[in-house]
C-alpha cells in the first residue's frame, strides 16, 4: 500500500493524507482536518538561522495560510 495515497477522510486536506510527514498545524492549506499530516508529497524545511541549533529555528517553508 502506498501511504502517500490515503484519502483524508473529510475530504478536506489536499489530494491526501502523506502519513511520512506529520503535522498538528491546522491554519496550513495542506494539513488534513481529520488527521494530523500533510497532503503534500515533499515539504520544503528551512532556516533563518546560519547554523541551526535548535528546532526553533527551522520553519516549514511549504506553509500556505488557508483561505
Amino acid at each position: 500500500m502506498n501511504e502517500t495515497n490515503n484519502s483524508c477522510s473529510t475530504g478536506k486536506c489536499g489530494e491526501h493524507a502523506n502519513m511520512s510527514i506529520g503535522c498538528n498545524v491546522t491554519s496550513c492549506k495542506h494539513h488534513c482536518m481529520s488527521e494530523n499530516y500533510c497532503s503534500l508529497d515533499k515539504i520544503q524545511v528551512s532556516t533563518h538561522e546560519a547554523h541551526p541549533t535548535q528546532c526553533q529555528c527551522t520553519n516549514c517553508a511549504s506553509f500556505v495560510v488557508k483561505d
